[in-house]
């Protein structure tokens, strides 16, 4: 059973090193654009001396925001709360103050054993590329800990540290989108999230020499508990992106453009690609061809906007197109 507690952060705590470890914990992903949604996903390789890790503590640092930690069977989840130093916007709300900490509590994962703990959340408000620490507490009973909070200076290499904080580089927004065109953007190397949404799967189809109309999709899951609707997709490859769905009626398949979007149910994924829903982008001044990658800009009722990339595959691909008439 998992339980769950929030806290409200009242004094600050000092942590103490017990024990040795000869690997550290780090982020399975340790680099994220600034103003995204992300799981930080800490690995832990082994307990402490040998002896079973009881308890994982995680403080988040400042511009490490509107966090929210995944429950994992077995243990009793604690969420600290306390107040930001800025003021940070979630779609439209001024937001001051949120979870500061995160605990894992009563588990028991041996030193044979490797595991992972999940948070996910958004990095806002950094102009330049910063490396956020995340100062991390291993428990193993109650008489034995290791702390992994020593951040390097600068210039000082981080595996010359004995117990290295886990960390996040924060890279500035990327400005790949804020030009026309297509076909030098960096394509996305996995799901991106935003709001209780994960975008993944990305494809456009390879169009024909001189074609004006081509086709993409992508996938859509809603973690969340409420739905949420896409509204709009724009692209500057294209005069303007519609959403269209094809559908048999009456034995005949037919198409129909969907002006007011699609609906993303709350726990399940909706799927735009051949055959049923899809994007279609309409005149085009540069058909897209196998290689090249095409910028989107995703708008969601609920979630916000999101900047995605399609990568383009061959003319016979998932992701194909289809005549408009």
């Amino acid at each position: 059973m998992i339980k769950t507690r929030v806290t409200l952060l009242t004094a600050g705590l000092t942590l103490t090193v017990v024990g040795m470890a000869h690997a550290h914990a780090s982020f399975e992903v340790d680099s994220m654009p600034t103003e995204k949604t992300f799981k930080a996903i800490l690995q832990v390789p082994h307990g402490c001396d040998g002896k079973p890790t009881t308890e994982v503590q995680v403080k988040l640092p400042e511009g490490f925001v509107f966090a929210k930690p995944q429950p994992k069977p077995g243990w009793e989840l604690e969420i600290i709360k306390g107040d930001y130093q800025k003021t940070y916007d979630n779609h439209g709300t001024k937001v001051s103050s949120g979870p500061v900490e995160i605990r894992w509590k009563g588990g028991n994962l041996s030193d044979e054993f490797y595991d992972t703990f999940v948070i996910r959340g958004k990095v806002s408000g950094f102009d330049k590329e910063t490396v956020l620490a995340f100062p991390t507490t291993q428990l193993c009973g109650s008489d034995a800990k290791v702390v992994w909070d020593e951040v390097p200076a600068a210039g000082e290499d981080a595996h010359a540290l004995e117990h290295p904080a886990p960390t996040i580089t924060v890279t500035p927004a990327s400005e790949e989108h804020a030009h026309g065109g297509h076909g030098t953007h960096q394509a996305a190397t996995g799901p991106v999230e935003v709001g209780d949404l994960e975008i993944s799967g990305g494809a456009a189809k390879a169009m024909l020499p001189g074609a004006k109309v081509g086709g993409g999709g992508f996938a859509v899951k809603n973690t969340g508990s409420a739905d949420d609707r896409l509204l709009a997709v724009e692209s500057p490859a294209a005069g303007r992106v519609e959403i269209h769905e094809m559908a048999m009626e009456n034995d005949v398949m037919k198409m129909r453009k969907l002006g007011d979007g699609i609906v993303i149910p709350a726990g399940e994924t909706v799927e735009l690609k051949s055959g049923g829903l899809h994007l279609m982008f309409m005149e085009v001044q540069k058909p897209f061809a196998e290689g090249d990658t095409v910028p989107v800009t995703l708008t969601f009722e609920k979630a916000g906007k999101l900047d995605y990339v399609l990568p383009v595959g061959s003319a016979g691909g998932e992701a194909a197109g289809h005549k408009h008439k």
